[in-house]
């Protein structure tokens, strides 16, 4: 008799994060939800992690009405699964222990059964309250070891007997759970690895204990570590289905069944029931854009180990910047960020601190401007990590953030400071005239200024569709290549498509010796009495806050708007002492990089 392994099913969480940036719409995927149920099943991950904060960032909807919606389609027998990120929750910052137990009772309220539980330190201190709390709620808990595997080259940690040992801190900690997961969202650990890390984890934790082991196919490897999961003794296995399987994402259910065949182990499936779904499922996602590095396996991810739902994430941003032609410096650059940072796992929210560091360090300069996230992992504001900090990367921190290294457990740190926790989110709810709901509450704790926007009926829908590609009249196509990045330039009737993104243009012709229509703008002038002087995006990015209004006198420094790029804010200061006479763009705009902000007249 062959011996079962189950599945979950990725899709509609880590699934959409890996391939769309986590921006979907609920009514979009429902049906394929109600289909893969259907099809016998029942475990789904459908939340949290991304899924949580980006529904109201970019897809103008509130996650807990969409989790009700989900348990709806599948009814009440199905086992729905949430990504929590230990004592960050489902936020890219640490959270006080009020919202940590807010999270588990608002989940288990809106129609979870399990939550998934990691820290991307592998910090046991970090699982040792959030745990608890997803216990006490009533819900199941499955506590994370966090893998990936070192650059090449590099030793100090993510072995075998390093996950042990944190398995171990698990157990003596007293952590309930209900499974244990093996959770590698960088794709990058070796079978070898994985099998005797499973078999150990087996051997410490007895017969009939549950665990789990989660990978991603962006290095090409998720079926033979499957396979080594599966033969150490792994209960589970995450899959997901098409069209948001393989690539970035995890390997797809026919994928598993297929290399299972013969051998003495089996799914359990109507395979021809899963192939109904995911032709629907791709009915949904048809008017989605996938981008092409998501459906790709990259050979050099252990180089630069990247979760797949961060590395579409980050592409696109840089995509919607014009700066994807630096993506392959940026990645270059992660592996001295890595080694130099302590070894935490590439994992939200420590890949995005890896991914900020490594772009500053390629758009500004080696450790010339440290990424606040970054800085404060390697100062221990977010618990210990794995190996100690390169002292001289440390020592850039502590100057350039102003912050002292600490060894204080982050929850204390949370509790005392003033603008965490119900008490604060209350307090911002209330000046803007909104109910203080728990899930308000929450809502504002975790996604601050995009989160107020949402409630006030102020979000902007940023899911990325595919545009109707109608040729402009008389168009003309032509393959520019600049420094040696090619660009596909499509020149129509005041519009231009470049690389399928439309800009509008105004192009003449130089030999004819006409004007431009636009007029020139001068030269800027010297900040000198009653001198004009402009003020310009030193990055593109997205406006969060604008501080200064026309009429406002300002001092050399202050601070006039706050950028938001690649989920880093840049503050945007006056670089003179004057009068605001006129800010040019609003919070949510979109700008490039030197565009016109504010004027400033001395």
């Amino acid at each position: 008799m062959k011996k079962k392994i189950d599945l979950m099913v990725t899709a509609f969480r880590d699934g959409f994060q890996s391939v769309f940036g986590a921006r979907v719409a609920t009514a979009d995927f429902l049906p394929a939800v109600e289909a893969t149920v259907a099809a016998g099943l029942t475990h789904l991950e459908v939340g949290g992690g991304a899924r949580f904060q980006s529904l109201y960032f970019y897809c103008n909807e509130d996650a807990f009405e969409m989790m009700d919606s989900v348990r709806a389609s599948t009814g009440p027998d199905a086992n729905l699964q949430t990504l929590a990120r230990g004592v960050n929750v489902v936020g890219l910052d640490s959270q006080p222990r009020d919202m940590i137990k807010l999270h588990a009772e608002l989940f288990k309220k809106h129609g979870i059964t399990t939550i998934r539980n990691f820290d991307a330190l592998n910090d046991v201190n970090n699982l040792i309250y959030s745990g608890q709390c997803i216990h006490d709620a009533g819900l199941k808990h499955e506590v994370a070891v966090t893998l990936m595997a070192l650059p090449p080259g590099i030793e100090g940690a993510h072995t075998p007997d390093f996950y042990t040992r944190t398995l171990r801190d698990i157990l003596d900690a007293s952590i309930p759970f209900d499974s244990v997961v093996y959770k590698d969202a960088s794709g990058t650990a070796t079978p070898r690895t994985v099998h005797e890390s499973i078999k150990q984890a087996r051997a410490l934790l007895g017969p009939d204990a549950r665990i789990v082991f989660h990978t991603h196919e962006t290095a090409g490897v998720s079926i033979p570590c499957y396979l080594a999961a599966i033969e150490a003794g792994a209960n589970q296995v995450d899959c997901s289905l098409a069209p948001v399987s393989g690539g970035t994402s995890q390997p797809d259910v026919i994928s598993l069944w297929h290399a299972l065949r013969g051998s003495e182990y089996e799914l359990g499936v109507d395979i021809t029931k899963v192939r109904e779904a995911e032709e629907l499922f791709k009915e949904c996602m048809q008017d989605y854009f996938v981008p092409p590095e998501a459906r790709a396996v990259e050979p050099l991810i252990p180089f630069s180990p990247m979760p797949g739902g961060a590395l579409t994430t980050n592409t696109q941003m840089m995509r919607d910047n014009n700066i994807l032609d630096h993506y392959a410096e940026v990645a270059a650059a992660m592996e001295e960020v890595i080694s130099r940072g302590g070894y935490a796992t590439s994992v939200t929210p420590v890949s995005q601190f890896y991914f900020q560091q490594a772009f500053n360090n390629v758009m500004a300069g080696p450790w010339k401007k440290i990424a606040e996230g970054y800085g404060k992992m390697v100062l221990g504001y977010f618990g210990k990590t794995p190996t100690t900090p390169d002292p001289e990367i440390v020592e850039f921190a502590r100057e350039q953030l102003k912050l002292e290294p600490t060894t204080e457990n982050p929850v204390d740190l949370n509790d005392k400071d003033p603008d965490k926790g119900r008490d604060a989110a209350v307090r911002v709810l209330e000046s803007e005239g909104l109910p203080t709901t728990d899930e308000n509450v929450f809502i504002a704790a975790t996604c601050k200024e995009k989160g107020i926007a949402f409630l006030k009926g102020e979000a902007r829908l940023m899911i990325r569709k595919k545009k109707p590609r109608q040729p402009a009249k008389s168009s003309r196509s032509y393959e520019v290549t600049v420094d040696g990045t090619s660009y596909n330039v499509e020149i129509g009737d005041g519009t231009t498509l470049v690389n399928g993104k439309s800009y509008s243009v105004d192009i003449q012709d130089v030999e004819s010796g006409e004007r431009k229509s636009s007029a020139a703008q001068p030269p800027e002038a010297a900040a000198g009495e009653g001198a004009a002087v402009e003020v310009k995006a030193p990055l593109p990015g997205a406006v969060l806050r604008v501080s200064a209004r026309a009429g406002d006198r300002v001092t050399h420094g202050d601070t006039l708007l706050v950028l938001e790029s690649m989920k880093m804010e840049t503050a945007v200061t006056a670089p003179a002492d004057g009068k605001v006479e006129e800010v040019s763009v609003a919070a949510g705009d979109q700008v490039s990089a030197e565009q016109k902000l504010a004027v400033i007249r001395s």
